[in-house]
């Protein structure tokens, strides 16, 4: 048992030194490099014979394979159906891939439904109308996937199918985001389910699970709170193989909501961000990157307008001339708030279908700073992009998990940037003239439940960030410490502007993705926009000069 716990310690925390292996376990260093050996004569452990590390061996990759390959699947799934059918009193199935749809291989029933479905075990669904076919077909590989939908016939079913090729694939990229998927009588008329994807040790999908049920009992606000329960049934029946990024889990909030925390904004977003202060018009700007729109909102009435988007937007800034610029998808669009998209600057990644925008800025010199993060929050596959006036457009960084909140000092010499993906914000020395960014090096990394999202500075140079799942704004001094935690009502706020008179107001967007029914219960406020009088004015924020 002891010898397994090291096995365990390694393949969470590896590649580790054996000394660091014998303080993780708490036994003697000798009895522990003897244990070591051992597991790597039986070939579950390989040692790096330069750094002497020990990492997992071969052998558990093979035994992987095995165990995948020997799956019962109906076995593994039939108490996440049973629970899935007592928690949300609706019928819950599971799907198998079958050519160009989808087959119901098992199932269970709540007892109190008081409705039966038809099309039980063994029946076939559409690939593009229903839940389980859509949140497989999000999930394959992309060439897989792309290979798929050219020859997917589009036929409408109800009038509610998508039947428009390029509104499907935009349907598919949210159902990624996401996570799960949502069939709102697209099949069947009357019946609304939620899915989402059984991945195997590759991250890629071999079913999906769901909860469906009459439409009039399942609206989308309780579709989109299930969906969360979906996910977390889909990881248990795969072993939480594949696209753990994407979180579900919260921790419960450590204080109360500290003293001056208003809500600016009463709203309902799936995953507020990006918020900008327009000084001349008095109002917020802000999108929801996941029901794609961009929200205008008067902080002082609460009032919010909606544009709603074609893609996924990941933030919004304003162009010195005029207008806005918007990153969208892959592509940086020229963005009127009367009637939408006008056009095209650039696209960034043309290779890379399976990646989006997910936060912006602009410096003071008019360039405009923007990452980008796989749709799935895969690792390794962001950039970090700078955009001249002259639309030239560089890569700063590579091989990012999620990137996310960027700010710079007021004396413009120093440039901050979070990967979410690594909980680290990072500072790097910066050169206004050039737009250079270098000498990167961790300003602060957060371990623990909270995530560092969106970022702001303040006049004294003190950097504000959003804790995603930590229910609250840490401000950071020059140095990395921390100054000050304000606690807020909702476990995910997502990032974080200066507004207002003298930009004295610090305004937070927050989320509600991925929140069961019970969290939002207890924290029914997660979407909304929130205002802070922290006593210290922001530092400004330049517009695009392209």
């Amino acid at each position: 048992m002891r010898a397994l716990r090291l096995l365990d310690i390694v393949a969470a925390d590896g590649p580790l030194r054996t000394a660091a292996v014998a303080e993780q376990a708490g036994l003697p260093r000798g009895t522990v490099h003897r244990m070591l050996g051992a597991l790597a004569e039986a070939g579950l452990l390989r040692q790096d014979a330069a750094e002497g590390s020990w990492r997992l061996g071969l052998k558990v990759f093979e035994m992987a394979h095995r165990v995948w390959d020997s799956l019962d699947l109906r076995g593994a799934a039939e108490p996440e159906l049973a629970r899935l059918a007592a928690t949300s009193g609706e019928t819950a199935r599971l799907a198998l891939l079958d050519g160009d749809g989808c087959v119901y291989v098992d199932q269970r029933e709540a007892a109190r439904s008081g409705v039966r479905l038809g099309n039980g075990v063994g029946a076939r669904t559409a690939l593009h109308a229903s839940a389980c076919g859509k949140v497989i077909l999000a999930h394959l590989p992309p060439p897989e996937r792309r290979r798929r939908i050219q020859s997917l016939p589009l036929t409408p079913l109800t009038s509610a199918t998508i039947t428009d090729p390029a509104a499907f694939q935009r349907d598919l990229d949210l159902v990624k985001a996401r996570g799960y998927a949502v069939s709102l009588e697209e099949s069947t008329e009357g019946v609304a389910a939620v899915a989402a994807p059984v991945v195997d040790h590759l991250g890629e999908p071999i079913a999906a699970v769901c909860v469906l049920g009459p439409s009039f009992r399942l609206p989308p606000d309780r579709l989109h709170a299930l969906g969360r329960e979906v996910i977390e049934a889909a990881r248990r029946i795969s072993g939480n193989a594949g696209h753990v990024e994407m979180s579900i889990a919260t921790t419960r909030p450590s204080a109360p909501p500290s003293p001056g925390v208003r809500c600016a904004v009463e709203a309902r977003p799936f995953l507020g961000e990006g918020p900008v202060w327009l000084a001349d018009a008095r109002r917020l700007l802000w999108v929801d990157i996941l029901a794609p729109a961009v929200h205008l909102s008067d902080a002082a009435s609460g009032e919010d307008r909606v544009l709603p988007v074609g893609e996924l937007v990941g933030a919004v800034v304003p162009r010195a001339k005029g207008g806005f610029v918007a990153m969208m998808g892959n592509a940086f669009r020229a963005l009127d708030l009367q009637g939408g998209v006008t056009g095209t600057l650039r696209v960034a990644e043309p290779d890379k279908p399976g990646n989006r925008f997910n936060d912006a800025k602009c410096d003071r010199a008019g360039r405009l700073f923007a990452g980008t993060m796989a749709i799935d929050a895969g690792p390794g596959q962001g950039t970090l992009w700078r955009l001249d006036p002259d639309l030239t457009l560089t890569a700063v960084e590579t091989g990012l998990h999620i990137s996310n909140g960027l700010g710079w000092s007021p004396d413009d010499r120093t440039f901050y940037f979070t990967d979410t993906g690594t909980r680290t914000v990072y500072a790097y020395d910066y050169e206004l003239a050039t737009g250079a960014a270098t000498n990167r090096r961790a300003f602060v990394t957060f371990d623990g439940a909270a995530k560092p999202d969106g970022l702001a500075v303040d006049a004294e140079g003190f950097v504000w960030i959003a804790l995603w799942d930590g229910w609250g704004v840490a401000r950071h001094a020059p140095d990395g410490t921390l100054d000050r935690f304000v606690s807020l009502p909702v476990p995910r706020p997502s990032s974080v502007c200066f507004g207002g008179k003298d930009l004295r107001t610090l305004f937070v967007t927050s989320a509600r993705v991925r929140l069961s029914a019970a969290q939002l219960a207890e924290a029914p406020l997660s979407g909304s926009v929130f205002a802070i009088e922290p006593g210290v004015a922001g530092a400004p924020v330049g517009a695009f000069g392209g």
